[in-house]
């Protein structure tokens, strides 16, 4: 039974790339990934001309189906042009049927080389399985972002006296004890709302309180990191948490004051953004306000006034304006107080006509006396 046995197919096998000494001189390891890259390539040089050759015959294969689909047709018509075109469509069935015999005979040549070609680490075998099943608990399917907010406004709703109780203790045992009782609290929510409420004592200047809360933040923090690396429920891992920290080696302790000096950073950034963008809301309002009846800001309009100008309204010197604005050019005057009355810097007389070339031509005595109680500074 053993001499029936043909060993011969073992005798070119190319297990590896890295069998061979190599001279001390040589980079050994470059050797074996260029020996590797060769061989790999020169395969997938051979596998694509395998796919050219069954690609070639499989469209000779169709060309020659619609020849002899085509000569049956004609064959079966009895006009004298069918008869003429019959032998040329014969002509073309017999080379399709010779193209076909060459095609079939190179994939059997390719096939004959394929046999020959030594075995080596990637063609010996070949998975079995090309994936793993593991039995664990499916990810919940994401939420929304608009169910996100609806659950942590619930939660906070719900909670939110708890949270602030929490985000107050200093003690790690005090921490442990109140998540103890209340381990509800060791959640997202609790984290995220922990986060902002750091930011609102930062723009109170609350500075201490904030550093505080900012430490119940990361303590939050580092629980739900330690639940997502085990794949556990946080309120099932947070005392395995405190036991890390209370006895920790220094590379953990200042992991852990790290992240904290971080957080406490990021929520001054956040915090002075929100104080800018406040600042810029109100000062926007204050403009609103002070608009005048041409839409203008009295203040923007003052700035581009001359010098000249300028100093008689601080001086509230009518006389003074009078005697600047006629030194000036007509129409610049014009202009400088068409801005004034548009911005309720200047307000003319009211017996003054409404028009508007009228009242920019208004003279300053027409409106002298009405100059020191509705002028804005």
């Amino acid at each position: 039974i053993m001499s029936g046995i043909d060993y011969s197919v073992w005798d070119h096998i190319e297990v590896s790339d890295d069998e061979d000494d190599t001279h001390p001189n040589i980079d050994t390891p470059s050797l074996f990934r260029w020996r590797h890259q060769a061989r790999v390539e020169r395969m997938e040089e051979f596998q694509k001309k395998g796919d050219e050759l069954d690609k070639g015959l499989a469209e000779c294969k169709r060309k020659l189906a619609d020849a002899q689909k085509k000569t049956k047709e004609l064959a079966n018509s009895a006009t004298d042009d069918a008869k003429a075109e019959l032998s040329k469509a014969q002509a073309e069935e017999k080379k399709l049927k010779k193209e076909e015999r060459e095609w079939e005979k190179k994939i059997e040549e390719h096939r004959r080389e394929e046999k020959k070609m030594p075995w080596n680490v990637d063609t010996l075998s070949k998975e079995g399985f090309s994936k793993s099943i593991v039995n664990v608990k499916p990810d919940p399917s994401e939420e929304t972002e608009e169910e996100k907010e609806q659950k942590h406004k619930t939660f906070v709703d719900k909670y939110e006296k708890e949270i602030k109780h929490f985000g107050m203790l200093r003690r790690w045992d005090d921490s442990q004890k109140y998540l103890s009782d209340n381990p509800h609290l060791v959640c997202e929510e609790t984290a995220n709302y922990l986060v902002i409420m750091c930011i609102d004592l930062e723009v109170e200047e609350k500075h201490a309180l904030m550093e505080q809360v900012a430490h119940q933040t990361i303590v939050m923090q580092f629980i739900l990191e330690l639940a997502k690396s085990l794949k556990v429920d946080p309120r099932g891992c947070f005392r395995q948490f405190f036991t890390k920290i209370k006895t920790a080696d220094q590379q953990y302790q200042d992991a852990f004051n790290d992240e904290l000096e971080s957080f406490k950073e990021r929520v001054r950034g956040r915090a002075k953004i929100r104080i800018e963008k406040a600042m810029k809301e109100y000062e926007e309002e204050e403009r609103q306000k002070r608009l005048g009846p041409g839409g203008l800001d009295p203040v923007d309009v003052y700035e581009s006034l001359p010098a000249e100008m300028q100093k008689c309204f601080d001086e509230k010197d009518i006389q003074m304006l009078q005697d600047v604005i006629s030194k000036m050019d007509p129409t610049e005057a014009k202009a400088h107080m068409k801005r004034c009355i548009d911005s309720g810097l200047w307000v003319p007389n009211s017996k003054v006509d409404d028009g508007d070339d009228k009242e920019e031509d208004a003279t300053y005595e027409e409106v002298k006396h009405e100059m020191e109680e509705n002028k804005k500074e």
